[in-house]
Formats: C-alpha cells, structure tokens, sequence
C-alpha cells in the first residue's frame, strides 16, 4: 500500500485501545488517528467526526469527492494476510461527498443518453440495411408473395446469427449472396425439407430430395427477373 505522507491517516485497529485525550475506551475495531506522544486519539479527539467514510471501489466518486473536500482522511486497516496495511476508504466532507455523487449521476446521465442515441442510430441503420436486402430479392425475384422479401431479409440477417445476410458480401448485396437467403428461406418454407430432418434424413439427402421442387419455385418466383436464376443447391447454406 502506498499513500502520501502528507494524508491525515485513520486507523482500524484490530486491538482494544483508549482515546489518549480523553481517556474514552474505544474497544477493538476502533478508529483512530496516531498523535506522537499522545498515542491513539478516538475521531471525535482528533476532529475529524464530522466526515463521513466512503468505502474504496469508486474510483471516480472518490477522485471527485477528494477534489472538493477540504479536509480528507484516508482509511486504512492492517491485513493479516499481506502483512501490511490496506486502504480501505476515504473519510471526506458531506457536502463535497454530495457534490461528487451529483456529477456521477449527471455523467451516468450523459453516458445513458449516449447509449440510447447510438442504438436508435444502429436501428435505424439496420432498418436501412434491411430495406435494402428486401429490395435487392424483390429486384432478383419480383415474383416472391408480398412481404416474404422482408421476411427473408430480417431472417437473413438476424445479428450474431451467423447467416448469410450478415456476412461482408451481403452488405455489399451480393447477388450470390442474396440468391442463397432466398434458397434457404424456399427450402424450409415451401418443402417438406424440416420434415425430412426431423424424421432423420441427412441434411445432403434431405436437401436432394427437395432439390426439384426449390428450383420450380425459384423459378416461378423469378418471372420478370431481368437476369435468370443461377442458384447452386448444392453449396452449402443455412
């Protein structure tokens, strides 16, 4: 432990002391200030009564609390363990204690009203994002029902889902990217594909099996398309 030698220090002792002015016993556990010849004065001796302890841990109450307190006292216990003494606290003003716990609070404030700014402006950025991909299966299959293009761009690109619509390609609205969200979303909806999984299938066989059925659906759903499907089952995908 290292501390100024200039800081008024407060003891807890772990040993049954008496107050060396007015002679009160203080009893183990007690707090004192160590005066020369005087020996261990209670806080009420040593004027220092009227502080008030706060207990290390917040380092930015603690910091502001000393700044504007006039008279501080730093708390200090012995540690049996580490065979020295640790700090424990810091004795300071209510009135400056108050005031730090006020510019706390407003900075929790400042950082609360942060967050919120920043996850309404990445709201809206992903709601952009998903205008976006939604548009681009429109474009690429402008036969697709009404609303199922937003269904598959918010299924695609689920955050921390690690799907297809996450991925750098697909921000850039890569049109293999996009093909294989739609792929995926064609092949659990519109085939008894999850069906053929939950009996046992293997993914490859099960995927096979629904392979015919996926294109014909693509392909009806690429009507008016101005360029035709290129979709590759067979690579993997969700």
């Amino acid at each position: 432990m290292q501390s100024d030698e200039k800081e008024i220090k407060v003891f807890i002792t772990h040993r049954v002391s008496s107050c060396g002015e007015c002679g009160e016993e203080l009893g183990s556990k007690a707090w004192i200030m160590l005066a020369g010849e005087k020996g261990a004065l209670c806080l009420s001796c040593a004027d220092l009564d009227h502080l008030l302890f706060l207990p290390s841990g917040n380092m930015a109450l603690t910091r502001r609390s000393r700044k504007h307190s006039t008279l501080t006292a730093v708390v200090l216990m012995w540690s049996r363990a580490r065979k020295r003494y640790e700090r424990q606290g810091l004795l300071v003003e209510a009135q400056a204690l108050e005031k730090a716990e006020q510019e706390c609070l407003a900075d929790e404030e400042i950082r609360e009203r942060r967050r919120e700014r920043e996850a309404t402006r990445r709201e809206e950025s992903d709601r952009r994002y998903l205008d976006e991909f939604a548009a681009r299966v429109r474009e690429l299959f402008p036969g697709c029902p009404a609303g199922r293009d937003r269904v598959i761009a918010e299924h695609s690109c689920l955050k921390y889902s690690g799907r297809v619509g996450r991925s750098s390609s697909a921000k850039a609205f890569n049109e293999k990217v996009v093909r294989l969200a739609v792929v995926a979303h064609v092949r659990h909806l519109e085939t008894n594909y999850d069906e053929l999984l939950a009996r046992g299938h293997d993914r490859w066989e099960a995927r096979t099996a629904v392979e015919k059925h996926v294109y014909r659906v693509l392909e009806k759903w690429s009507t008016g398309a101005t360029k035709p499907p290129r979709i590759a089952l067979k690579v993997q995908g969700p």
